[in-house]
């Protein structure tokens, strides 16, 4: 008989034990499915379909019906995306006639790339490709949009910011970052401090390691280049955010550094509005005005 109500008492202790470890379990999940963590992520994997892991096993749907959710859910949000960026795109074409529509493996390839875009910042930028292919085919190549596709907001930011600082030639197809400019050493100026001058960009935000970004997304070309050597009385015409810049040569063997944007760089620089950096079109002034005659008009 002893032995039989030690028994009981050893399970009845037992019992006790294990009802305290699930009231306190019960606890801990009620607890941390209510923190705002919890409800954050919750809903952000919920939005694709992914939020079984979250949930208790008697919950979850079999994995087969969360696979055709996750893609049906992918593939609505796709949807959306794309029909909005048609919208902001009929937005841009609204006044203008559309003579020619851009070729349909083209337009077919746009439509794979933009579907995922779902930043509205994005969007919009992707419903200017568009409306610049139907107001002018060609002007955007696959190349570009595969890179675009790649980018950030904050690597887009950052062409925006380049573009600021950047001047285009007359053909508009070749776009530059001065960084400096000198005249080759001889007998009469080798001793002149102002020989060589040189622009601190990074002092408008644009430091080598945005440098290293931009030409690692194809958009600039790593390397700082430089013009062939000009001699006195040699013009350059130039447009600074959408404003003629002249330049003449002062003095003779002048060549002016640079960092040049790549074909893709050129293409995407179009959907960037002009909008000039003050301080930095008043120090490259200052820095160019040693060897060059400089004519600025402000745009219209």
């Amino acid at each position: 008989m002893k032995t039989d109500k030690t028994s009981v008492v050893i399970i009845e202790k037992s019992n006790d034990k294990e009802s305290g470890l699930l009231i306190e379990n019960d606890e801990q999940e009620k607890e941390t499915t209510e923190s705002p963590t919890y409800k954050q992520f919750f809903k952000i994997t919920q939005q694709f379909g992914l939020e079984a892991p979250m949930l208790p096993i008697v919950k979850q749907m079999p994995i087969e019906d969360r696979s055709t959710k996750r893609e049906r859910l992918g593939n609505l949000r796709k949807q959306e995306n794309i029909e909005t960026i048609m919208e902001k795109t009929f937005n841009f074409c609204a006044s203008k006639s559309i003579d020619k529509r851009p070729d349909l493996d083209w337009f077919n390839s746009y439509i794979t790339l933009a579907e995922n875009v779902s930043n509205k910042t994005m969007q919009e930028l992707w419903a200017k490709i568009l409306a610049g292919e139907f107001s002018r085919p060609g002007s955007y190549s696959l190349k570009a949009l595969k890179v675009f596709r790649d980018m950030s907001i904050v690597e887009a930011k950052l062409l925006a910011k380049a573009c600021s600082l950047a001047v285009k030639d007359q053909s508009k197809q070749n776009i530059r970052i001065i960084s400096g400019v000198y005249q080759q050493p001889g007998i009469l100026n080798f001793f002149d401090k102002n020989r060589q001058k040189h622009i601190n960009l990074s002092q408008f935000s644009l430091n080598y390691a945005d440098i290293l970004s931009l030409a690692d997304n194809k958009l600039i070309y790593q390397q700082e280049s430089e013009s062939n050597i000009m001699a006195s009385g040699e013009k350059l015409n130039f447009y600074y955010n959408g404003s003629p810049l002249k330049l003449s040569c002062k003095k003779p063997n002048i060549s002016i550094q640079f960092y040049k944007f790549t074909p893709i760089g050129t293409e995407l620089s179009n959907l960037i509005s002009d909008k000039p950096n003050d301080d930095f079109f008043t120090t490259l002034k200052q820095q160019l005005k040693h060897h060059f005659e400089i004519s600025h008009s402000e745009q219209g």
